[in-house]
C-alpha cells in the first residue's frame, strides 16, 4: 500500500492499549481505509465523499479515535473556512492519517490544541466518532 499521508514513513511506534497489531501510523492507516465511509464522513462534505478520497471529512473522528487507541495529542489547523483540520501528536511527531483530502499542503506549525469537548458539542459529530469507533472494532475482531 502507498501512504501519502502526512508523517507516513517516520519512524513512530507506539504501544497500543486495545489491539496490538496497531503499533505504526501505516497500520492505524489500513485500518481505517477500511472503515471510512460516507456515513463518517462530515455532513457538509458527504455528497462529495467517494472510495477516491476515503479521508475527507473524517479528520476530527479519526483523530479523537487514534487518541483513545494509543494516546498522545490531537492538534488542529485553522483553515480559511474557519473550521479546524484535526491531526495526531505523539511525542513531538505528528502524524495526519487523513491530510490526502487536501490538494495544497497544510500547515502543521500553525496548529493549535484540541478539545474533545469542543468538537463532541455537535451531537452528530460525537455520533459519527461512535460509528467509526464500531466499524473499526468490527474489523479488528474479525
Amino acid at each position: 500500500m502507498e501512504y501519502r499521508f502526512y508523517g507516513a514513513g517516520q519512524d513512530i511506534r507506539f504501544v497500543n492499549r486495545q489491539y496490538e497489531d496497531l503499533d505504526t501510523p501505516e497500520k492505524l492507516y489500513e485500518v481505517f481505509s477500511k472503515v471510512w465511509c460516507r456515513q463518517t464522513c462530515a455532513p457538509r462534505m458527504a455528497d462529495d465523499w467517494n472510495e477516491g478520497n476515503k479521508t475527507l471529512g473524517q479528520c476530527s473522528i479519526t483523530s479523537f479515535l487514534v487518541q483513545d487507541l494509543i494516546g498522545g495529542e490531537v492538534y488542529g489547523i485553522k483553515l480559511k473556512d474557519g473550521n479546524y483540520h484535526c491531526f495526531n501528536v505523539i511525542g513531538q511527531k505528528a502524524f495526519d492519517l487523513t491530510s490526502e483530502q487536501f490538494k495544497e499542503k497544510l500547515d502543521y506549525s500553525s496548529a493549535v490544541p484540541q478539545e474533545r469537548k469542543t468538537h463532541f458539542a455537535k451531537e452528530e459529530k460525537h455520533q459519527r466518532y461512535l460509528l467509526l469507533k464500531e466499524k473499526l472494532k468490527e474489523i479488528m475482531e474479525k
